[in-house]
């Protein structure tokens, strides 16, 4: 049992805040290209960003949160949300706007993303500095210790107040983008313009519009997820590095265009991340006795070190591309 309990620890938790995290960056990747068909590479800097306005913000206001019993970052969250969806309109009509205007193939506006990347990042190390921050500006985390009530087991699982707080956002989250998307008239249209952009605007809906509130939708998602990942470890102005390929190879994984695969990829390249790194001798122990010597010995059989966890996510999306390009749900649009 206390095998199974450092499983749950570090596979089943560890995988479930890793899959939210990338869950949630994905789907603001895939509805960016599902309206406007063109892989979006500064989405890991508006995460980025986000959390840096959450630490600026809880910095300036330590004791917002007080008041609700949660730490601040969370309260100054939705402001964070608002101001991430600026920039990211921002940069859509700065950039963005005038390539679509002249045309351009979509290679064009993917290699136009990667200036914007350069410039957030560099914007970004200029004001916060290259270390990291915590966003627990007022108060320190909770860890919830919860033994399990089976004899001889000594270790507790264990659950931080963050995570729980990232299973919630992520869970509404996905409630509400589902109810936007297939209740809502601007999601009706959202959907209608992923189908086929000529025949929306032929119908009378304003596609300017539909672009705007796909990068304000994109852009909070981008906060919340840079944020609650900040609050569970720390913040850091590389964090996009980190980010850039799991979130693109679980939205590929998910079908690209595809919200909800989005969802599904990214909790399939987390596990794969976990598990990939998850030393599996720790489960062998009670067998040990009937298990050969050499694999009773062995110290690690971890299918990866912790330092190529990066590799995984690469692995999985050249996979995926070579035997189904269209992804788990093949590709659908919204």
């Amino acid at each position: 049992m206390n095998e199974l309990v450092f499983f749950i620890n570090n596979v089943v938790i560890a995988g479930s805040v890793t899959g939210s995290i990338y869950a949630i960056g994905a789907v603001g990747v895939t509805l960016i290209f599902s309206i406007m068909r063109f892989a979006h590479f500064a989405h890991g800097d508006m995460m980025t960003f986000g959390a840096f306005m959450v630490l600026l913000l809880a910095s300036a206001f330590p004791g917002a949160g007080a008041a609700f019993g949660v730490p601040a970052a969370l309260v100054l969250l939705p402001v964070a949300m608002a101001l991430t969806a600026l920039l990211a309109v921002g940069i859509d009509r700065a950039f963005y706007k005038p390539l679509r205007a002249h045309g351009v193939k979509p290679i064009v506006l993917v290699i136009g993303s990667l200036g914007v990347t350069l410039m957030l990042q560099g914007l970004i190390r200029l004001f916060s500095g290259t270390g990291g921050s915590s966003l627990y500006v007022d108060d320190r985390k909770e860890i919830f210790r919860l033994a399990l009530p089976f004899e001889g087991v000594r270790a507790p699982v264990v659950i931080t107040e963050p995570q729980l707080w990232l299973f919630v956002i992520t869970l509404a989250a996905v409630v509400g983008l589902h109810f936007f998307l297939t209740r809502s008239r601007l999601g009706k249209a959202m959907r209608a313009m992923s189908d086929n952009p000529d025949l929306a605007q032929a119908s009378g809906i304003n596609t300017n519009t539909i672009v705007a509130v796909t990068w304000v939708i994109a852009g909070g998602l981008a906060a919340i997820a840079g944020t609650l990942l900040s609050l569970d470890v720390t913040f850091k102005p590389d964090l996009s590095f980190f980010l850039l390929l799991p979130i693109f190879a679980a939205a590929i994984v998910g079908g690209v265009g595809h919200p909800f695969g989005a969802v599904a990829g990214g909790f399939v390249v987390g596990f794969a991340e976990t598990l990939a790194v998850f030393n599996w001798s720790v489960l062998l122990r009670p067998f040990r006795d009937s298990l050969p010597e050499w694999l009773t010995q062995a110290g690690n059989l971890a299918f990866v070190g912790t330092e190529y966890k990066i590799v995984v996510p690469f692995f999985i999306l050249v996979v995926i591309l070579v035997w189904r390009p269209t992804g788990i749900f093949k590709g659908k649009v919204i």
